[in-house]
């Protein structure tokens, strides 16, 4: 073997520079109910729990807003990440016009605050402008609206085919985005389980044609996490996935309204006071095991009357 043989040979990929800048990343706060607890960094995946009407795509939807805005722009703070954002929509029911019109609210609390507080806001400050012709001067940055939504790139998959193949040209995706400038924050997957049904019943027609070609359901989750763990080993980024629930008999529905203090809301009493979780874990132990936090978002109603959703953290 020669000189520039050997020397190739032991050259590595990337220097110890490179290495360094690639994996001591900020940490990527995202600072939204009920997120703003949970001390999230790249490489962290956060399943979030909850029925149907618990509004978990709107709270990814908010931690989409908070990613793909800037943290400053000409002078006003709005508090973002300014990171790209990845949503794969399994639901098939996403809703971009309400994602623009989210975005649209948030430039305009921005302008009239000053700061990027947004969800502390109150109607009085809202409503500070006297007159409607005030109101309309106060009109947010076309450029910034328009810079912002590009960053939130957009995939729809109708079954778990789809899903691998989308995971499997992220990586090229990403590359191409960060040639450009653009880092990706945040992975969205809304949701994780909306094949789960599809998926065991053609395990089970499968089975019964006895072709062993056919993937399992549990294959194929294991090989959905296993392209999500080659993303987060080479990409900085951060997982959220929601996932629906099914009830059992020993947990109703209506055991969810259960009464607890306003001082336990988002806090670590509720996950303390918590029994077992109203539902049916049915994600195989793969998926399970690879989920670094949990939210559980359950309707609770407090002492003063009021019902809310109250996010337990496991």
């Amino acid at each position: 073997m020669g000189d520039d043989e050997a020397r190739s040979w032991i050259r590595g990929d990337e220097t110890a520079k490179q290495m360094l800048s690639r994996v001591l990343k900020d940490r990527a706060f995202l600072l939204i109910p009920p997120l703003h607890r949970v001390p999230l960094r790249a490489g962290n995946v956060v399943e979030i729990t909850g029925a149907s009407t618990s509004a978990k795509t709107q709270i990814l939807i908010q931690a989409a807003i908070s990613c793909i805005l800037p943290k400053t722009w000409n002078g006003i703070h709005y508090g973002g990440l300014g990171k790209l954002v990845l949503f794969l929509d399994l639901d098939c029911r996403f809703d971009v016009l309400r994602l623009s019109q989210m975005l649209k609210h948030r430039l305009l609390q921005a302008n009239w605050l000053g700061n990027g507080a947004w969800w502390q806001l109150e109607e009085s400050n809202v409503k500070s402008c006297k007159s409607a012709e005030e109101k309309t001067k106060t009109v947010f940055d076309e450029e910034l609206y328009a810079s912002c939504m590009k960053r939130f790139l957009y995939v729809r998959c109708y079954d778990s085919l789809e899903l691998l193949s989308s995971l499997k040209t992220l990586h090229y995706r990403i590359q191409q985005q960060e040639a450009c400038g653009s880092q990706v924050g945040v992975l969205m997957i809304d949701s994780i389980g909306a094949f789960h049904w599809t998926d065991r019943l053609s395990s089970s027609l499968a089975l019964e044609t006895h072709n062993r070609k056919s993937l399992s359901l549990t294959n194929v989750v294991e090989t959905i996490v296993q392209e999500l763990k080659k993303l987060l080993l080479v990409h900085s980024l951060v997982v959220l996935a929601t996932k629906g629930t099914i009830y059992e008999e020993k947990y109703p529905a209506n055991e969810n309204n259960r009464k607890v203090s306003s001082n336990d809301h988002f806090s670590g009493n509720v996950a303390s006071k918590a029994q077992q979780p109203p539902f049916r874990e049915f994600m195989p132990s793969s998926w399970q095991a690879f989920v670094t936090h949990k939210i559980i978002i359950r309707k609770s109603v407090f002492t003063n009357g009021t019902t809310k959703f109250v996010g337990i953290f496991t």
